[in-house]
């Protein structure tokens, strides 16, 4: 089988895909291989396990859930995964965040960004470090960057800057390269990218696969972004969620996955 993406939820869906499927602003995907299935991220709500049903996918033996950060849009399905179920995430994952806006030196909170999850009914493995998964996959831990950018604000009085470091990525090993598997890519593509390179010791790149967070980025942001990849040479770049439309406009090579799309590499 080698590695199969199935996309059980994306902002949209895909062609020909099943008329009962729903789509909403998040993500979720079903990744395995021969030996290991792993669900990454929830999407905001049960949509993601409605519309593994109507695509005859049982989630009940995964052999992980993989959380890559603590947005509702990521996570905010897990109250509907069953009981004891392991899930890998950071230990950031549950915080108090919020978008927010600065005028005048005074920030006002804008959004809230994280959901509410008891979270103590699961088998949960919290770790900032790479962990393996299986045979072939490896959970990112902490991704390292030099000057992080704010993407919002913790819960509190103290308007403490967020930056996603709770946002980690799913590595898979494969015969030609690293398959990478982003949730929001808040971190930055080429951190991200190196971060991998550098905890696998494999500097190929054989995919890029899920949000890059470009859909408001600036000229000069997708720029760098675009010469980045043209120097890694990925054989495939699979942009949904948070690419956005902008963001594949600089990237003509890549392709956006949708709800009920299935990848194989």
């Amino acid at each position: 089988m080698a590695l199969r993406i199935r996309v059980l939820l994306e902002n949209h869906k895909g062609a020909g895909a099943d008329k009962s499927l729903k789509a909403w602003p998040g993500l979720s995907l079903l990744v395995e291989d021969e030996s290991t299935s792993i669900l990454f991220d929830t999407g905001p709500d049960g949509s993601f396990m409605q519309n593994a049903l109507a695509m005859g996918i049982d989630l009940s033996d995964v052999s992980a859930v993989v959380l890559s950060h603590g947005h509702y849009d990521h996570c905010g399905g897990v109250p509907w995964l069953p009981d004891n179920s392991r899930i890998i995430c950071h230990p950031d994952i549950a915080r108090e965040r919020y978008a927010a806006m600065t005028f005048l030196g005074i920030t006002r909170k804008i959004k809230k960004l994280s959901c509410e999850v008891d979270y103590s009914r699961y088998r949960m493995m919290y770790t900032r470090d790479p962990l393996p998964i299986g045979e072939n996959f490896i959970w990112s831990g902490e991704i390292p960057v030099v000057a992080p950018e704010a993407y919002g604000i913790f819960g509190g009085h103290d308007a403490e800057p967020d930056s996603i470091l709770d946002e980690g990525v799913l590595i898979y090993l494969s015969t030609k390269g690293l398959v990478i598997i982003t949730g929001c890519g808040h971190r930055g593509i080429a951190n991200i990218v190196r971060h991998c390179q550098n905890i696998t010791g494999i500097k190929q790149i054989y995919a890029l696969v899920g949000g890059f967070h470009l859909r408001c980025a600036s000229p000069f942001t997708l720029w760098r972004v675009r010469r980045f990849l043209q120097e890694q040479k990925p054989e495939k770049l699979c942009g949904c969620h948070c690419t956005g439309a902008w963001g594949r406009l600089w990237l003509p090579e890549i392709t956006a996955p949708a709800t009920g799309d299935v990848l194989r590499f």
